[in-house]
């Protein structure tokens, strides 16, 4: 064989492991119940934030320490610890997916990710070039007539 094949063959098996992997890491969302059954083993938790609970971080005293309450789909509420600074915006989210694993009590977080909504809502407004005052594009000109 030569050098080339060899080295496309490795490059080729490296692919297919990455492919493999990202595959069986990429989990679904989980409810506490099954996370803290296999305490852990890490999840993917999807919540509400418990709006009526203090979120606990002081960036002065530990600025990576941030904790706050989530219910789950099932409505279950648990603490969720996660060892980082408090995502901005955080209070106004409608969203939570975290990522990590049930230790003890708590649901401690290696991953936050927050959706807003009012990132992904229509926001009322001039929506054409007409209603905006300007010439409109000529794909806007083509679909209007």
């Amino acid at each position: 064989m030569k050098r080339i094949h060899i080295i496309l063959i490795i490059v080729i098996a490296v692919g297919i492991g990455v492919v493999v992997t990202s595959i069986t890491s990429a989990s679904t969302t989980v409810t506490f119940d099954k996370a803290f059954a296999n305490a852990g083993k890490e999840y993917q938790i999807k919540g509400v934030l418990d709006k009526n609970k203090a979120i606990e971080y002081d960036p002065i005293k530990n600025p990576n320490l941030f904790a706050f309450y989530i219910f789950d789909k099932k409505n279950e509420e648990r603490k969720v610890v996660f060892n980082g600074t408090k995502p901005e915006n955080f209070e106004h989210t409608d969203t939570i997916v975290v990522t990590g694993k049930a230790v003890g009590a708590e649901f401690v977080a290696s991953k936050i990710l927050t959706k807003c909504p009012s990132k992904y809502t229509n926001k009322q407004g001039p929506q054409t070039a007409a209603e905006q005052g300007v010439e409109p594009t000529e794909k806007e000109f083509k679909a209007v007539n």
